[in-house]
């Protein structure tokens, strides 16, 4: 599929560079402008229904961060593109999809418009289907331990893990559980049962999902209506199960 896109970046040089190495390396990406200021990209935003933003931190009279804010939830994803590496926290708080370094590597560069063509194209199948895995694998028993041994669940009847330091609450369809395990252990365990981590708090049971939403870095609602933030960076594996 074809990514309709922005540049936001104050350099021009800068621009004319990324420009030119996404019309020579990237051809699925379809340029609609730039912008070399907050309020530029803000208008740009508006006016057209984008799939990625190219987004440099640093702007004047503002930032990149204060341009996601003004902008509220969003459909698209971005891609910083930055020479300055401390900003790669708050990127990742900000649900970017990849962070790019200045000089900008062409590897790097292909590497992150393929990764956000392939959440697109997932995302578009999903929005005419049914929220339903591709594969129903097996599901079974766990047992979690107690001070006088150990109790039974059926994965099924799990809707989600989440981390709390390192105990672990388990949320079942009737009540919840706070086992003595980290969230990782129950991941590797659960990891054949069709249950995806989809942040680093979060594991969910796919068969649970009943819709996916798009936005910042995307969620999904379960069954019981608890709706649970996705990571970007576990976007891909999720989306993998519905595809």
């Amino acid at each position: 599929m074809n990514l309709k896109a922005i540049i936001v970046e104050d350099e021009k040089t800068s621009r004319d560079i990324l420009k030119n190495y996404l019309a020579k390396y990237c051809p699925k990406v379809n340029l609609l402008g730039e912008a070399e200021n907050v309020e530029e990209a803000l208008e740009l935003i508006r006016k057209n229904d984008l799939d990625l933003v190219f987004l440099d931190v640093e702007m004047p009279y503002g930032n990149a961060f204060d341009l996601l804010d003004k902008v509220g939830d969003r459909q698209f994803e971005t891609v910083f593109v930055t020479a300055y590496n401390q900003y790669a926290l708050d990127a990742l708080n900000a649900h970017a999809s990849y962070y790019l370094l200045k000089p900008i590597a062409i590897d790097n560069l292909i590497e992150a418009v393929d990764y956000v063509c392939e959440i697109k194209e997932k995302e578009n199948k999903l929005e005419q289907a049914v929220l339903k895995p591709v594969n129903s694998r097996v599901t079974g028993k766990i047992t979690i331990p107690q001070q006088q041994g150990f109790e039974v669940l059926e994965v099924k009847d799990i809707l989600y893990c989440q981390a709390d330091d390192n105990y672990t609450q388990i949320f079942l369809r009737d009540n919840k559980k706070l086992v003595s395990k980290t969230l990782k252990y129950f991941e590797e365990i659960l990891s054949e049962n069709g249950f995806a981590r989809v942040h680093k708090s979060y594991l969910v049971n796919v068969n649970a999902v009943v819709e996916y939403r798009k936005g910042k870095g995307g969620s999904v609602v379960l069954e019981n209506g608890k709706q649970i933030m996705v990571s970007p960076s576990r976007k891909k594996e999720l989306l993998a199960f519905f595809s």
